[in-house]
């Protein structure tokens, strides 16, 4: 067994939501899903396809996001991961609705940081062992740092 690390970088202002699904509907039920989320929201996914002619599968409303979210999976290549990016939401529009989604077995991240997968490749594939999402701490938050979240939070809608 071999691990390795596959970095992901995104653009600014898009996020990423790994996860794993088991079959080759979930393309369509994802984009259904997220289609009906929002009718602001862009994106692309990709979807790893892991046995039969084990294509990398995908969709999307936004052609630039979907084949970011297709170099993305090609990038992992690990069988049955599924990548979406998302632009005009955040995950938390949206993260219950794709854990709903009847394929969907486990999120490994959704974030808009820089992403690490720590991938395991045999002689049979790649499986996701984890992911790394963002940097280490670098302290505990303060009364100032309470005060700003808060503010952050009603600035971008999401507290009143």
């Amino acid at each position: 067994m071999e691990l390795k690390v596959v970095p992901i970088k995104i653009s600014e202002g898009v996020n990423i939501i790994i996860g794993q699904s088991h079959f080759i509907k979930t393309v369509e039920d994802l984009y259904e899903t997220l289609t009906s989320s929002s009718t602001s929201i862009r994106f692309g996914l990709a979807f790893c396809e892991s046995s039969g002619p084990a294509l990398i599968r995908h969709d999307g409303n936004d052609k630039s996001l979907e084949s970011k979210a297709v170099e993305i999976a090609s990038q992992i290549a690990c069988g049955h991961i599924f990548v979406i990016l998302l632009a005009n939401a955040y995950p938390i529009n949206v993260l219950n609705r794709v854990k709903m989604v009847e394929e969907v077995t486990s999120i490994y991240c959704a974030t808009a940081n820089p992403v690490e997968v720590i991938v395991a490749e045999t002689e049979q594939g790649r499986g996701i062992l984890g992911v790394i999402d963002g940097v280490k701490p670098k302290g505990v938050e303060g009364e100032e740092d309470k005060e700003q979240r808060k503010a952050f939070l009603r600035r971008i809608g999401y507290k009143r």
